[in-house]
């Protein structure tokens, strides 16, 4: 319904995105942005902040893209780089006070110094979203914001070069990194987003509720960096590989998430579990959980309880004792769990 749709009000520090734009051997294209925030809701407001003398060949685009160019010339000999900025936050505030009606805020700049602005206008119940040139945005701003678009991914491939971000994670211990994939990555990123609103939500949780919580983890986030066109796409896959279930929910197009009844991969992982469990006890005796997850990797590479959405390698360890698929012993002179398979 029309009332229930997002009313979106656009701000852009021109100069910082065609400048990022430009660094990157690329013009910026408005229609990218205008055509992804239509996509979420009514533009009900466009401005866009520049000396639009030094940015002369861009003013074709913006009007067909009916953005409003607010002048903010450059007088000769000086320096005014925070003349547009300044601009820009109080129009944006004066709209939030003065139109109720506007529910979203698209803040479209990678300088930090629009942090402030980005946290009054969620203070004043406003949701934002930033848009940045991947590589001249400051790491400060995208998590301020409740989402943030990069335009490189929004033109998509072929255009901008972009910088994957999410291929490398360091081991617990600090050590070392090890890669993981794609599929591994937000398989985990889903499942441990999961198990929290578990543990701290009464009721069935839908797929959009994990989608939320994912994007106040990293408002960078987008499925399509993952390969996948829309999020309940990528939900499907996961179910698919058995990582989550999905049930029919009360909303057409939102169904509940849950973990597979029967274990999915999380079975698979506790049957390794006992594996190497009982391996190591006819070895040299019940093994002790402190050396416990190094084993599990030798057998399986990049093995990690948070794909199954533990927080812990002792609450992975406990879940398998609870099902009856290991024992756990403490020793107070070792201070560790020393495990069993069950007999």
């Amino acid at each position: 319904m029309a009332e229930e749709e997002e009313r979106i009000a656009l701000y852009l520090d021109f100069e910082n995105l065609a400048l990022g734009a430009r660094d990157r051997g690329e013009k910026l294209d408005m229609a990218v942005i205008t055509d992804a925030l239509s996509e979420r809701g009514r533009v009900v407001t466009r401005r866009a902040y520049a000396d639009w003398n030094l940015f002369a060949e861009h003013r074709q685009g913006l009007v067909s893209q009916r953005i409003e160019m607010i002048e903010i010339p450059q007088r000769t000999g000086m320096v005014r780089k925070n003349a547009a900025d300044i601009k820009l936050a109080v129009d944006a505030l004066e709209l939030a006070l003065e139109r109720e009606y506007i529910t979203t805020f698209v803040i479209g700049s990678g300088d930090s110094d629009f942090t402030p602005l980005v946290l009054k206008l969620r203070e004043l119940n406003k949701r934002v979203i930033g848009v940045g040139v991947e590589g001249s945005t400051s790491e400060l701003l995208p998590g301020a914001c409740d989402e943030f678009l990069f335009y490189e991914r929004l033109a998509g491939p072929g255009t901008v070069e972009a910088a994957p971000k999410r291929r490398r994670r360091k081991r617990e211990n600090g050590d070392e990194e090890e890669t993981t994939s794609d599929t591994a990555e937000v398989s985990r990123l889903v499942a441990t987003t999961l198990s929290g609103l578990q543990r701290s939500t009464d009721g069935p949780i839908l797929s959009s509720m994990v989608k939320r919580v994912i994007l106040r983890k990293d408002p960078t986030f987008t499925e399509n960096d993952y390969g996948f066109r829309a999020w309940g796409e990528l939900m499907r896959h996961l179910a698919g590989l058995g990582v989550i279930e999905l049930k029919e929910g009360s909303a057409g197009g939102d169904p509940v998430v849950d973990f597979p009844a029967d274990g999915g991969g999380e079975a698979k992982a506790f049957d390794l579990l006992r594996d190497v469990v009982g391996s190591l006890e006819k070895k040299n005796g019940p093994p002790p959980l402190s050396s416990l997850k190094n084993e599990l990797r030798k057998r399986q590479k990049g093995f990690s309880e948070k794909n199954y959405g533990y927080g812990g390698f002792l609450q992975f360890v406990k879940a398998a004792a609870a099902r009856g698929i290991v024992d756990m012993a403490w020793r107070d002179d070792d201070e560790d769990y020393y495990l069993s398979t069950v007999k």
